[in-house]
């Protein structure tokens, strides 16, 4: 029937009750048809009884000739094309959705207009892809014919007359040339992606490995700190025990020693006092031959306690005790506090497989600011240490301090008491020349150039700020520099990473100069007053209370003189040069 052009519609022949195909078709008298077995007619006509239905022999004919010839249902609300669809452009009236666009026909189609690209062998050579809106983009809005051609010298689709027109003489191909060109440049561009993608999921994996990692490892070093401090408490609190209970045990033999010799003196006293009372009594009797007869009844006194039998010692008794306990407790704390730089610098190295950033700003290395106190026992006999050692003077005066194996002996130098190890950031403030050093905590106390200066051996790194250059020096090789100068020197050291970096800080910071290396062992801030007095100032600066910093002057004009003539002539009597560090 459809070959005949005959434009059926299922609705058409369906039955408005049980919205399906009619099934044996009953037609009333108003011309309504329905299926014979339902009943509720649709029409506004007044039935005073049931409307009897007689079959129509040739709807029903009709209705099984559709069946046949496959009459689709309606399609439902769904099928059709919203405003965010692409439309079928062969539709009439409400349009259905397409479901492919045909770069030939440069249509798009629902599946019932479709079905001839699929049939006829006429359409073969046409294209079909997703629905697209943009069909028309393909149409040279010039020569109105689709753009079947690339002019890669304006990088755009053209048509064929554009080839031969405005585009004469370009590199012109066609546009499946272009686009299987461009397809392989996109395949190796997605190989990239997903090679790439490979390497960020491996990298990712890693990274949850060093998470677990982290997680594992903080859980046991808390587990095994706790248990370790728990330790370490109930030993000091056994050790408090054990003081507590010996004096207490020494009081009371002490006390029981006295009580019993008091006790003692008070009973010879009593029996002395009584004694002294018959004498008085005796001595006042006046008839003579009475006082005869009595005196002979007089006992003997007894062997009195002697008072230089009673030592009574200095008022310390046990003062000694609290000198013992306080010692303990301050080699405990310096202990604590030296090894806790370490513990704490150490817990914040979790960055195993990320790179370290470059930091630029003064405020971002100020978060790796370390406190910074000197070492009273490596300070140089020349050099005075004041303000909780915070800072040091050279005097040229020499101090009778007590001999001890980490003293510098030849060379007018100090170490930091805290070893530097992580991430630990510092500063210098100079009025004139400067060094600054690190340097391994074993580095030789007394000897030769060589052996103990700061830069002459494998084991120190310093910086020489001169009056118009730097000079860096390791293991005796140096090496010099420009920079700006300025009154401060920053310096930073990533140990873990290796890295040791001096800045020039003013309203910038400049970087000056950098060392990459291995560092084996922790390391420690060092001073060093070298060369000669230029004046007798005081050179003494204050320190800033939100950064730890070292301050140290130099007062040689160049580094390779006072390498040559020594430190012996340096100075005259009176300069005064100090040095401050701390918070």
């Amino acid at each position: 029937m459809t070959q005949k052009g005959v434009q059926l519609d299922r609705e058409t022949f369906s039955c408005s009750i049980c919205l399906d195909l009619l099934k044996d078709p009953g037609t009333l008298t108003c011309g309504h048809s329905y299926c014979m077995n339902l009943q509720l007619p649709q029409c506004r006509q007044t039935f005073t009884a049931r409307p009897d239905l007689r079959k129509n022999t040739m709807l029903a004919d009709l209705v099984e000739e559709l069946k046949k010839t496959g009459l689709q249902a309606a399609p439902a609300d769904h099928c059709y094309a919203g405003s965010e669809d692409v439309a079928c452009d062969v539709c009439t009236g409400r349009k259905l959705k397409a479901c492919k666009s045909c770069l030939f026909c440069l249509i798009s189609f629902c599946e019932k207009h479709l079905q001839p690209h699929y049939d006829s062998p006429a359409y073969t050579k046409h294209k079909l892809v997703e629905p697209s809106k943009k069909l028309q983009e393909n149409v040279c809005s010039r020569h109105d014919e689709v753009m079947k051609m690339f002019c890669r010298t304006d990088q755009q689709s053209i048509c064929y007359l554009c080839s031969v027109d405005e585009h004469k003489g370009h590199d012109t191909v066609s546009a499946a040339a272009e686009r299987s060109e461009k397809q392989r440049e996109l395949e190796v561009s997605r190989q990239n992606i997903l090679q790439r993608i490979q390497d960020r999921e491996k990298d990712v994996k890693l990274l949850q490995q060093e998470v677990e990692a982290i997680n594992g490892s903080a859980d046991k070093t808390v587990g095994n700190s706790e248990k370790m401090f728990t330790e370490l408490i109930r030993l000091m609190e056994k050790r408090r025990s054990d003081v507590k209970q010996q004096v207490r045990s020494q009081q009371q033999t002490e006390v029981s020693r006295v009580r019993e010799l008091q006790e003692k003196l008070e009973q010879e006293i009593t029996e002395l006092k009584r004694r002294d009372a018959e004498m008085k009594k005796l001595s006042h009797t006046q008839d003579h031959n009475q006082f005869l007869h009595d005196y002979p009844s007089l006992s003997p006194l007894s062997e009195s306690t002697h008072s230089s039998s009673i030592k009574i010692r200095p008022l310390r008794y046990f003062e000694d005790v609290t000198a013992a306990v306080s010692e303990v407790r301050d080699k405990l704390q310096d202990v604590l506090r030296e090894k806790w730089t370490n513990i704490s610098q150490t817990v914040t190295e979790v960055d195993v497989l990320l790179p370290d950033p470059e930091y630029m700003t003064r405020a971002e290395f100020l978060k790796y600011s370390c406190d910074i106190t000197l070492d009273p026992n490596t300070v140089n006999t020349e050099l005075l240490l004041s303000d909780g050692n915070r800072k040091v003077r050279f005097t040229r005066e020499t101090h009778p301090y007590s001999s001890h194996p980490d003293r510098f002996t030849d060379w007018r130098q100090v170490l930091s008491k805290e070893s530097l190890t992580g991430r630990c950031y510092w500063e210098v403030e100079k009025r004139r020349g400067v060094s600054v050093a690190v340097t391994y905590k074993n580095i030789s106390r007394a000897g030769r150039l060589n052996e103990c200066a700061f830069g002459c051996n494998d084991k120190s790194w310093a910086l020489y700020c001169l009056n118009n250059s730097y000079n860096f020096c390791y293991n005796n090789v140096e090496t010099p520099f420009s920079g700006p100068q300025s009154s401060r020197v920053g310096v930073y050291l990533d140990h873990r990473a290796g890295i040791l970096s001096f800045y020039s800080i003013s309203e910038t910071m400049t970087l000056l100069h950098r060392v990459q290396t291995t560092f084996t062992q922790p390391l420690h801030a060092g001073l060093r007053f070298y060369g000669w007095v230029g004046d007798s100032r005081d050179l003494e600066t204050q320190l800033s209370s939100e950064y730890s910093m070292l301050f140290f002057f130099s007062l040689v004009p160049q580094l390779n003189n006072f390498y040559t003539r020594g430190e012996e002539s340096a100075g005259r009597p009176g300069d005064v040069n100090k040095v401050k560090i701390g918070l």
